[in-house]
């Protein structure tokens, strides 16, 4: 290739001598060639001298006759002498013989393209209607996929004005970001023109063309509000209708500043990668994120289409209005628009306690953040191949707890008229971090850009050590890994705490390594004549959990916190923190099983839904009966994070691993401790019961199936097989279903499986998404390896949608071995069906990051050492590290010298 050319290749971004202002597009896609035609004019701003024109452009045939260039006017014309498309930098290099104008041009490309199989760009996704398979048509453009539809400035920082116009058949309903204007029909295909749209980048334009039914409704304001979903399916729009009209009165409220666009569609692809996409205007989502039927969905489903909802919608300010200047600042979209979904729902839903759930959000942001192959909230973005192993619990869920932890120091009211101020300020354009930590510090006098570059600009985070010495309290920070090596990061941290009750909560900055504190100062009153010293008193640091750090206690303090929870003198978020610091510091290797265990004990009888949530997902971790699946994305986004809390367990095998002997005892104690809750709650939903309560029956009776329980394997068949003969029993409502498929399939084995086969038949009649990948996510749970690999090969087939083959992935220990058989077996087929996308960083991190062995690293290593492509990178390096620190958490586990003992008399107590 000529060297004038390697200028433009292997850049980060694109050369700034020409800026695109406005686009007109043409597409004509042909469903069922599944082919399209296109064409663009650009109306490019040429600001320095140059006879190039460098824009993005991939798996598009650029017609080398229908390029050009003229000036405003049209008089005159420039045609490129080379048209060079180079697919490995998705760039399209046009050459001019001659400099180009200053000043306004239009540039005219006419493309071809597929509409591929892959959920990105411009593709396909299937549906049935009447019985006869159809395609639709589909954008998904985040993050840098519009390339793949039309040639264009594929970057946030170039925004533009859109007006599209699409060709297609007249039964067909069309969508894109704005309202139609003009629609003219010639026979079978329609012309279908749409206004005009604000400036926006070019991630946020969509297009969806299939055969859709709708609801509609209006905000306070006049909105139109539409949800589309297949036909049929409409009346499972109408929840997320009423949600979006109430958000969007209550964001417009919020921001001070109202929604932007004339109409908001949102609607329901069958084939979606992500969770959900913000599209300006044309919101689209998974079926799972959207629909809600009160027949087939469980309140933990109605909980994630309300919190997607809100944050997609959230978007439509902080992402839409205001967007980011480089993917380097992608955590500003999704960390806020996780925290801000949490706020809406709230505010719709106060009795769902959903700010006790964000404890979800910032424990899988620790515990990615605290691998050494982390990354700062703020990362560089060297290759668009990168983005999208970025779309993580780090920028989503670490961005939404350091944004929860800012405003709890600086107060909810300085916070949001900061917001406000943000939005107004940097509206239709595109901000960096430091933009808002600008406004943050003029509206409050703080000092919030030293403070917050120590949490996004550096990786990992402080555990804080608190130690009593005579009557001072000790705090001192370093970093905290998950290896249980030491780091060398520092931050300026937030440090709450209270003393034997909520009555008076102390805090302050800690700006050095460590410091002490005189408790008759701070307190008021020394720790021997206060109430430390009595029976019941301790002390509580990083209240409610609103810091992004952990804490250690040492001995004594540790044991009266222990004691605070039997006796339920915690709030709800602190009990599930104490649990989940203890279980990181396990993991480290700086605290014994035996010690976590002992605590897990005075969970004995807990009824609030967010403590034992995440007490299963612990326990499951520890028994092995789960392993780690690592969440899609993002929001969200491809969110991947974002978007599925309920199935982003990271697990180790540990007793299985490490002290197989004692997993009997250790699965017993666990039957103790959840029986009494699950039989409070029992099996049948009780009138006028709460949300939560709700969600917690199901999880209880899941985690009873996988331990082993009888009583409840038992009961959980005789209700699946009233199901199989009527599929509207009230014996087994939608809350408990996963229950009934995990205990069924813990019995399955290749000479009895009536279970299985009933199971894949519920499957294969359903038409409902969640039921779907309910099944999927319980067929997994088999201990049986033959049945494993049958289930894994189900996955792959066309019986199951790509988006959701990761759920049957989602093995127990004892298939840990066929699964890495069988993707090293199919991982061909695997790397392309899904290595276009982030969705293959799942199998990785599913399949890969449960071992704990350095035998196994090596092998896993050895197999990728040929095979690994830059866009599983990080995941392959964050898998193995996983495995590493497995390795070593069972080698601790192994020199205990009283877990036996403590395990024993543990798994004896029955009250």
């Amino acid at each position: 290739m000529e060297q004038k050319y390697e200028q433009f290749k292997g850049q980060p971004r694109l050369p700034k001598f020409a800026v695109p202002k406005r686009y007109d597009i043409n597409l004509k896609p042909d469903l069922i060639s599944c082919k399209f035609a296109g064409a663009v004019q650009i109306f490019v701003d040429i600001v320095a001298d140059t006879n190039f024109i460098v824009l993005n452009a991939a798996e598009l045939a650029v017609d080398r006759n229908g390029v050009r260039f003229t000036d405003q006017s049209g008089s005159k014309v420039w045609e490129p002498v080379e048209v060079e498309l180079f697919e490995g930098d998705e760039i399209l290099v046009l050459e001019f013989a001659e400099n180009l104008p200053l000043g306004l041009g239009v540039l005219c490309i006419a493309f071809e393209g597929i509409l591929n199989e892959n959920m990105k760009g411009f593709y396909r996704s299937t549906y049935e209607h009447n019985g006869e398979k159809k395609n639709m048509a589909v954008t998904q453009f985040e993050p840098a996929d519009a390339r793949r539809c039309f040639p264009c400035w594929d970057e946030p920082a170039c925004k533009a004005t859109f007006k599209i116009t699409l060709e297609v058949p007249s039964e067909l309903v069309a969508l894109s970001n704005m309202p139609v204007i003009q629609e003219e029909v010639d026979g079978n295909i329609k012309t279908v023109h749409y206004q005009e749209s604000p400036i926006m980048s070019t991630y946020l334009v969509a297009v969806v063309i299939g055969l859709f039914d709708y609801v509609e409704d209006h905000t306070s304001d006049g909105i139109k509000v539409r949800v589309y979903c297949q036909v049929g399916k409409e009346n499972q729009g109408k929840f997320a209708l009423d949600l979006a009209v109430k958000t969007l009165d209550l964001f417009k409220k919020y921001f001070s500043v109202p929604y932007s666009l004339p109409k908001l569609d949102m609607v329901a692809i069958p084939d979606f990668a992500a969770g959900a996409m913000e599209n300006y205007g044309l919101v689209t989502y998974r079926e799972t994120a959207l629909l809600y039927d009160d027949k087939h969905s469980a309140a933990a489903n109605k909980q994630r289409v309300a919190t997607v909802v809100a944050h997609e919608l959230a978007h439509q300010w902080f992402g839409n209005l205001v967007t980011m200047e480089w993917w380097t600042h992608l955590w500003l979209n999704e960390g806020f628009a996780t925290w801000v979904s949490y706020l809406a729902t709230d505010s719709l839903f106060p009795e769902w306690k959903i700010w006790t759930q964000f404890l979800d959000e910032s424990t899988e942001g620790l515990r990615l953040d605290g691998l050494a192959e982390s990354h700062p909230i703020e990362v560089e973005i060297n290759h668009a191949r990168e983005i999208d192993e970025i779309f993580d619990a780090i920028s989503y869920r670490k961005g939404a707890s350091v944004i929860r932890m800012l405003q709890s120091y600086l107060g909810p009211e300085c916070f949001q008229r900061a917001l406000a101020s943000y939005i107004r300020k940097h509206s239709c354009s595109n901000a960096k971090t430091e933009d808002l930590w600008t406004v943050l510090e003029e509206e409050s006098g703080e000092p919030v850009n030293k403070l917050m570059n120590s949490w996004t600009k550096q990786k990992g985070y402080p555990v804080v050590s608190v130690t009593v010495k005579g009557q001072n309290l000790e705090f001192e920070q370093s970093q905290f890994l998950l290896s249980g090596s030491k780091g060398d990061g520092q931050w300026i941290v937030p440090i709450t705490l209270c003393c034997s009750s909520y009555d008076t909560i102390k805090n302050f900055l800690l700006h050095v390594k460590s410091e002490t504190l005189d408790t008759k100062e701070f307190l008021g009153g020394s720790i021997s004549e206060g109430s430390l010293m009595e029976p019941g008193g301790w002390i509580k640091v990083n209240v409610d959990q609103a810091g992004f750090y952990r804490v250690k206690y040492d001995e004594e303090l540790a044991g009266r916190l222990r004691y605070a929870v039997e006796t339920k003198c915690l709030s709800a978020t602190d009990r599930f923190g104490i649990l989940d610091d203890s279980y990181a510091l396990c993991m480290a290797c700086q605290q014994p099983l035996a010690s976590l265990l002992s605590l897990m004990g005075a969970f004995r009888g807990e009824l609030e839904y967010t403590v034992l949530s995440n007490l299963i997902s612990v326990m499951i971790t520890i028994s092995c009966i789960h392993i780690f699946l690592q969440t899609l994305n993002q929001t969200v986004g491809p969110n991947n994070q974002l978007l599925f809390p309920q199935i982003s367990y990271k697990v180790a095998r540990i007793a299985a691993d490490a002290a197989p002997e004692l997993l009997d005892y250790i699965k017993q104690f666990f039957i103790n401790l959840f029986q009494c809750s699950a039989e409070k709650l029992g099996w049948d939903p009780i009138q006028g019961e709460s949300h939560l309560d709700a969600m917690l029956r199901g999880e209880l009776l899941t985690a009873l199936a996988q331990f082993g329980h009888d009583g409840t394997q038992n009961e959980a068949s005789r209700r699946f097989d009233a199901f199989l003969d009527d599929r509207n029993t009230a014996l087994l409502p939608p809350d408990i279903r996963k229950a009934a498929y995990v205990a069924v399939m813990q019995n399955v084995t290749t000479s009895k499986r009536s279970g299985y086969e009933s199971l894949l038949r519920v499957y294969r009649e359903t038409d409902q998404s969640q039921e779907k990948t309910r099944i999927l996510g319980s067929l997994a749970s088999c201990p049986n390896p033959e049945i494993v690999l049958e289930v894994l090969n189900f996955v792959l087939s066309p019986e199951v949608r790509s988006q959701d083959a990761i759920y049957g992935v989602s093995v127990g220990v004892k298939g840990r071995e066929t699964a890495w058989r069988w993707l090293k077996d199919n991982w061909d087929h695997i790397l392309k069906t899904f290595g276009s996308g982030f969705l293959i960083s799942n199998f990785v991190s599913a399949v890969v990051s449960p071992f704990s062995s350095y035998e196994k690293a090596n092998e896993v290593e050895e197999f990728f050492a040929n095979r690994s492509k830059l866009s599983i990178a990080r995941t392959l390096k964050q898998s193995l590290e996983r495995v590493h620190i497995n390795a070593k958490w069972v080698q601790s586990i192994q020199n205990e010298q009283r877990l036996a003992e403590v395990v024993e008399e543990l798994s004896s107590r029955k009250t």
